[in-house]
């Protein structure tokens, strides 16, 4: 039996548990003549140090401007993030700027979020002297320290250039320069879905081997449901800005309650040739977030969608034991 909340913060635990809580997020993007981009829709989450929380949908679903926007990059248009006990979204730009050091984002790309001028010593030391952590010497020392944790022998790179590495070098070498100022909060976007399949596992053990041995805690922001699984503590589905289902990796893989996660778990390839496909497809594209559907967003791509599902947006509800739908007609 299926317990109801009211409002869409049914899965936050006690504020004084958290590292991170994030209540009723709004992101949006005016582009004039009446028309908003509605990319983050009241979204509330939180993050216990030391987890790795996975936020996972398709191209578009808002996961990328959500990571972005608990940095203030930009900042969103309403809502509360609530970082270490403190509200940042109320913060002056010279108290934002004092918390920024530990809460540190790595890209999608790891060739162009490296500037192509900086030798890797300098794009890896460059944060510490910003923040004037140290002397040339200790920095140094740093650097060489940094890079030989991310697998980099720091005799044979320092000097050269970002682009005189693969991607997934440079991957290594930006997660170097985000650990940098020792943060808290890791807010990882899509960081291996421009990599070689045979890299993407390297990172992924590097990220997790990172959390480990600096007790970081991660927002891993990926399309891929195949890549988070083995690094997530939890996962929060996403579909058009808003939150579909929350549960750990397990339970969703085992038992995907939203049909929209129930498609995604089933494109996910398993390498058996003997098993039997049964992807649930989806018909048509997702709505422009310029104009979503009123009720649920994923309706008018559902197969179980009625009437009450056009009229009344679903709130999330505690299905089992951590695991939290917005569903009128959950699957069984």
């Amino acid at each position: 039996m299926t317990t109801t909340f009211d409002g869409n913060t049914a899965h936050l635990r006690p504020a004084d548990q958290t590292l991170l809580q994030i209540k009723d997020l709004v992101v949006e993007f005016d582009l004039g003549g009446g028309r908003v981009v509605k990319a983050v829709s009241n979204v509330s989450l939180d993050l216990v140090e030391g987890e790795t929380l996975s936020i996972v949908g398709e191209s578009g679903c808002g996961k990328s401007t959500l990571g972005k926007a608990i940095l203030q990059l930009p900042a969103p248009t309403s809502g509360s993030i609530v970082f270490q006990g403190t509200d940042i979204t109320k913060l002056s730009k010279k108290d934002l700027r004092n918390v920024r050091p530990a809460m540190q984002m790595i890209f999608q790309d790891p060739v162009s979020s490296l500037d192509p001028r900086f030798p890797v010593s300098r794009a890896v030391e460059e944060p510490l002297k910003i923040w004037n952590r140290g002397n040339e010497i200790e920095r140094s020392a740093k650097v060489d320290e940094l890079l030989n944790s991310v697998g980099l022998d720091p005799a044979l790179v320092r000097d050269r250039r970002p682009y005189e590495f693969s991607g997934g070098q440079c991957q290594r070498i930006s997660i170097a320069r985000a650990l940098a100022l020792e943060p808290k909060l890791l807010i990882c976007d899509e960081p291996v879905s421009a990599l070689d399949v045979s890299v993407q596992a390297q990172i992924l053990n590097l990220l997790q081997d990172m959390k480990e041995a600096y007790g970081l805690t991660l927002i891993f922001i990926s399309h891929d449901l195949s890549v988070v699984k083995a690094v997530s503590t939890r996962i929060m589905v996403m579909y058009l800005g808003k939150i579909c289902e929350i549960a750990t990796p397990d339970e969703l893989y085992s038992r995907p309650l939203h049909h929209y996660t129930s498609a995604l778990v089933g494109s996910v390839p398993v390498p058996d040739p003997e098993r039997k496909v049964s992807a649930t497809l989806l018909e048509g594209e997702p709505p422009s977030p310029l104009d979503p559907p009123s009720g649920c967003r994923f309706r008018t791509r559902c197969p179980a969608a009625t009437e009450l599902c056009a009229t009344e947006e679903p709130m999330l509800r505690l299905a089992a034991d951590g695991h939290y739908v917005a569903c009128h007609h959950p699957r069984a």
